[in-house]
């Protein structure tokens, strides 16, 4: 497929990147602490450490992991955190240790946790408390010897961290009960002699992460993303973004907990490459929290998914925050609905753009050029270096404008699925990774996700994607949030059914159907309509159809 997308590059956006400007993640990070030690690197629950306190901290932790822990290239640490100053500190820690970072949703059942453990192969986990009853129970059929635990206010010093972790245990009731009499507390790997570290020998081809999908498609999966596919999709990013971003001048909302790739790449990387400040929110989902926290930084980037952003635009007190320093919104996880979109412009007068990408691509593939006036439903044009085509069912390129699946190739395309040789043969061939996306795409290069290949309601022969019904649906001014599915139907096959939350109570089925008679052809029109309080969602907010299924 001829690069047509080039032409449509806003100017100064390179073609290609080179994906060995940094040997490995550990030469970048040496870099940006090296550059901007004394600006602020992160802010959570009202307190701030500075790139030389991150610097100092991450070096006891690889310390720690060296010396006492005796762990090195090749290991695998797991980190089961939500959005702490722990959480980088640690993450970084373990890269800077040699170790692979096996990043673990603190929100995790037993058996989830037990098979990610078990799979990866990890050998330590760093933990917040609130989540050590699970592990107790999945601990003793893993290979985990060493467990590092924290409580959510010890980096918070002086009687402030006392009192959160009081609050937190005594009288909120957050830390079930557990039992891990060997876990070491977090305050003996911080407190490590950092000169005792030793920067290992680590190259392009090493494992960075072991990164694991959702498990949508059947059991979780470790994508292993090497410090060359991570490097490679920095300096993509980068590609993509340097033109609007100013170094030591950006305030960076990372409300996605940095275990997803997306917050992992677009928010705590990427902005430390460009010594950027990190404002790391804990529990977004208190959206009056939230907004607070908003209210007291002059923020100019916030990444998120289409339900956080439409949360946010729901919530009091939101719309009249300061907006002006505010250069990019980027949404990706999941589709960004029109309505969305267009509301956030018009309270934000910033555009929300699209992103799209994969965890097996660390993440990102595409991205909206930031010369677009506002929201044009694509997912952007392809980031530099990165191959895309559009395949029909029989193998061959689909013409332009035809749905087929889309594929990618690139530097950022990872090295396969941890010890899962048939399941990698399955999507990766000749150094295309089959997304199971389906696609089209136009004139200029830009690229449209038609859906899932898995999502798509079959009405009487007819395809049906559920992205299209949830837009029509979502711009019904009474809608908060929707979902659609198909369900059997002995005639049609599939009939489709949404499922709404609504913001006006006086809405009714026939409104619904009415509003979608209006916007969509018949066998695309739902049947059923089913009213709920609130959707099932992954922790980043992603809708969980599958569950509603």
């Amino acid at each position: 497929m001829e690069k047509i997308w080039l032409k449509r590059y806003p100017e100064g956006m390179p073609a290609t990147i080179d994906p060995e400007h940094y040997n490995s993640l550990l030469e970048l990070i040496d870099e940006c602490f090296t550059n901007y030690a004394q600006l602020p690197a992160y802010s959570n629950m009202g307190k701030t450490l500075t790139y030389k306190e991150i610097d100092n901290a991450t070096k006891a932790v690889a310390s720690y992991i060296q010396n006492t822990l005796k762990l090195g290239k090749g290991d695998k640490v797991a980190v089961m955190m939500p959005n702490l100053l722990q959480t980088p500190i640690t993450i970084l820690g373990v890269l800077r240790a040699g170790c692979t970072v096996v990043n673990v949703n603190p929100l995790y059942t037993v058996r989830e946790l037990e098979h990610q453990l078990n799979d990866s192969e990890a050998k330590a986990i760093f933990i917040l408390a609130n989540f050590a009853s699970t592990l107790e129970k999945a601990l003793p059929s893993t290979p985990v010897k060493h467990i590092v635990m924290t409580q959510i206010g010890d980096l918070l010093g002086g009687v402030k961290k006392h009192l959160v972790n009081f609050v937190v245990k005594k009288v909120k009731k957050m830390v079930p009960a557990y039992n891990l009499p060997s876990a070491i507390p977090f305050a003996q790997a911080i407190n490590a002699d950092p000169n005792s570290y030793k920067k290992p020998d680590v190259s392009q081809t090493d494992l960075a992460f072991l990164q694991y999908t959702g498990g949508t498609t059947g059991v979780s999966k470790g994508a292993m993303l090497t410090h060359g596919n991570m490097v490679a999709n920095l300096e993509q990013v980068s590609g993509c973004l340097d033109k609007v971003l100013d170094k030591g001048k950006e305030v960076v909302i990372t409300a996605l907990p940095l275990y997803h790739i997306f917050a992992l790449t677009a928010n705590c990387l990427t902005f430390m490459k460009y010594g950027g400040h990190n404002i790391l929110i804990t529990n977004p989902r208190d959206m009056a929290g939230f907004v607070k926290d908003l209210a007291k930084y002059p923020f100019t980037v916030i990444t998120g998914v289409n339900t956080l952003f439409n949360g946010l635009l729901n919530t009091e007190g939101f719309a009249q925050l300061d907006f002006s320093n505010l250069k990019v919104s980027l949404g990706g996880g999941m589709a960004v609905q029109r309505p969305v979109a267009e509301k956030w412009q018009s309270v934000t007068n910033s555009r929300l753009l699209e992103g799209y990408g994969l965890t097996e691509c660390a993440p990102l593939v595409t991205i909206c050029p930031l010369d677009l006036e506002g929201y044009n439903g694509s997912i952007g044009l392809p980031a530099p270096s990165t191959d895309l085509k559009v395949v029909l069912e029989n193998g061959e390129e689909a013409p332009k404008g035809e749905p087929g699946e889309l594929l990618v190739k690139g530097p950022q395309v990872m090295a396969g699925y941890y010890n899962r040789p048939d399941a990698t043969a399955d999507c990766l061939q000749d150094g295309w990774f089959a997304t199971g996306d389906i696609a089209t795409y136009d004139d200029e290069g830009f690229f449209y996700i038609v859906d899932r290949k898995k999502d798509m309601i079959l009405v009487s022969g007819f395809n049906v994607f559920p992205n299209e019904i949830e837009e029509v649906v979502a711009s019904h001014d009474g809608v908060l949030e929707v979902a659609a599915i198909g369900v059997p139907h002995e005639v049609s096959g599939e009939q489709v059914k949404v499922f709404v939350v609504r913001k006006d109570q006086s809405l009714s089925e026939k409104d619904i159907i009415a509003h979608c008679r209006e916007n969509l052809t018949n066998y695309k029109v739902p049947k059923m309509v089913e009213f709920r309080d609130e959707l099932p969602k992954t922790n980043v907010g992603k809708i969980l159809r599958r569950a509603l299924k």
